[in-house]
């Protein structure tokens, strides 16, 4: 059977310019137009604008009931239920913000800057910038490449649906990090000799070099060994050769490489945490500070 636009309208209850509305962009294609240019439709339509007005009202995008052609009803609601939990998650987090806000005494600065940041930065824009700082610093060294692809999925945390006020800082703080220049550099510089012959080396060997460093760094902060003190200095001595055998360079280098590196780099990883609610610092990040700091007292 054949309706003309204003049949349709009847019938569905819609405004016969909706109805037209949806022929003109392809949501509701019409049949056919009589001999004086009304437009034509069918029972099949009659369903279709059914489920075009019940998809609206729960919130799909015209865009997306578009595609129907495309894909089925299914996979249609599927992505409209992914893009519905994003959304409840991102009103989660600004309700959190908002009553954290007006628990002060007076907004601030700093509370409309969270606010407007919440709209920008969710967990697709933060994985975007960690790919686009991933690639930067990584550059055409493929050990690093590897390295730091590795790292990926770890770099991005979950901020939680109703995260507290020092997990949102944290969060604006990292991506602030991420798109830092000046960081970026940095740590592309960091390491370079060692990055530029890794490919070479036996991973086996650097895992086990690290994981023997770290306890036996560990052991001596159990024990009370402070890095400047003189029982430091044969622990640290004895780190750094077990390192600069299994990394193929000179001590002079490993001692050189804890000195050049950037606190930011640890500010990062401590940030991870904080969003993601995990305690710091771990013990590998407990190991190499005393490292670092016994061989600048020893060895610098």
């Amino acid at each position: 059977m054949s309706y003309t636009i204003g049949q349709l309208a009847r019938l569905s209850g819609l405004p016969v310019k909706t109805i037209r509305f949806y022929s003109d962009i392809g949501v509701l294609p019409e049949r056919g137009r009589t001999r004086g240019g009304y437009r034509l439709y069918g029972d099949e339509d009659r369903g279709r604008l059914e489920l075009v007005r019940t998809l609206r009202e729960i919130g799909v995008d015209l865009a997306t009931i578009r595609s129907l052609g495309e894909r089925d009803l299914g996979e249609v609601l599927s992505l409209h239920l992914r893009t519905v939990e994003t959304q409840i998650r991102a009103l989660q987090r600004t309700r959190a913000v908002l009553r954290a806000t007006l628990e002060r005494d007076e907004p601030t600065d700093d509370d409309l800057r969270r606010l407007n940041a919440l709209g920008r930065l969710g967990a697709a824009e933060t994985t975007k910038l960690v790919n686009e700082f991933v690639d930067d610093v990584a550059g055409e060294n493929a050990a690093r490449q590897e390295w730091l692809g590795g790292l990926r999925a770890a770099m991005v945390p979950e901020l939680p649906d109703e995260p507290g006020i020092e997990q949102l800082d944290a969060w604006l703080e990292l991506t602030e990090l991420l798109g830092d220049d000046d960081f970026r550099a940095g740590l592309r510089e960091m390491g370079g000799d060692f990055w530029e012959n890794a490919d070479r080396l036996d991973p086996a060997a650097l895992i086990e070099a690290d994981t023997l460093v770290t306890r036996t760094a560990l052991d001596a902060v159990r024990d009370g060994v402070a890095p400047g003190s003189q029982a430091a200095a044969p622990v640290v001595a004895g780190i750094v050769a077990v390192l600069a055998e299994a990394r193929g360079c000179a001590p002079e280098v490993i001692v050189r490489n804890y000195a050049e590196h950037d606190p930011r780099a640890g500010r990062y990883w401590e940030l991870v945490a904080v969003v993601n609610g995990t305690p710091w610092p771990p013990e590998s990040v407990v190991a190499h500070e005393w490292i670092a700091a016994a061989a600048a007292s020893h060895l610098g």
